[in-house]
């Protein structure tokens, strides 16, 4: 019988699927670094274009904090003028209220009493005179009480002393000022 040497053959098999094995091994691992360099890239790119919307939010986020600033200011501006308007139309509204009220202290001082000292802290009233008697001074108040502008006559001091053989009351008294409805006129407007 014949020797027949199967071995080469297998050997240089073996050698040939090691080679596939290896060559497929190999392309797998390109294959697999393309596949993971590619991945790379993409969230890059992804990181990139989120962190360039990003950069513009900020830049429009500063924007508007500015034109928050801004509006801000303005309000606080306008909240400004807003008071002293109000300021100015209450002196507007008052300043006939001024006038009535002298008119009146003059209209209720009776004679024998006269006014040396006259305060006002916004309705309050604060008034030192000297009075021929105690009794000029009652009159005054009485006078008060009837008046349209002033209300309340409230007596805090009275000192009687004589200068020049003449007895005179010095007197502090305190009221306040009201402010009257306004008088219709025949047609039933004001």
């Amino acid at each position: 019988m014949a020797k027949i040497n199967l071995l080469p053959w297998r050997e240089e098999l073996r050698k040939q699927k090691q080679r596939e094995f290896a060559f497929t091994a190999g392309g797998s691992a390109v294959v697999a670094g393309l596949i993971v360099l590619l991945a790379h890239l993409h969230v890059s790119g992804l990181i990139d274009n989120q962190n360039q919307r990003n950069a513009f939010l900020e830049q429009e986020i500063a924007i508007l904090d500015k034109r928050i600033g801004e509006i801000s200011e303005l309000e606080r501006l306008k909240a400004d003028l807003l008071a002293r308007m109000n300021v100015i139309q209450e002196l507007q509204r008052s300043r006939p209220e001024s006038v009535h009220l002298m008119d009146e202290l003059v209209r209720t001082l009776p004679e024998g009493v006269h006014l040396e000292n006259f305060t006002q802290k916004d309705k309050s009233l604060t008034m030192k005179g000297i009075a021929q008697s105690n009794a000029r001074v009652s009159d005054y108040m009485r006078a008060i009480d009837g008046s349209d502008w002033l209300a309340n006559p409230r007596l805090d001091l009275i000192k009687t002393q004589e200068v020049e053989r003449r007895r005179l009351a010095n007197f502090t008294l305190r009221g306040s000022q009201k402010t009257p409805k306004p008088l219709l006129d025949e047609g039933g407007a004001l």
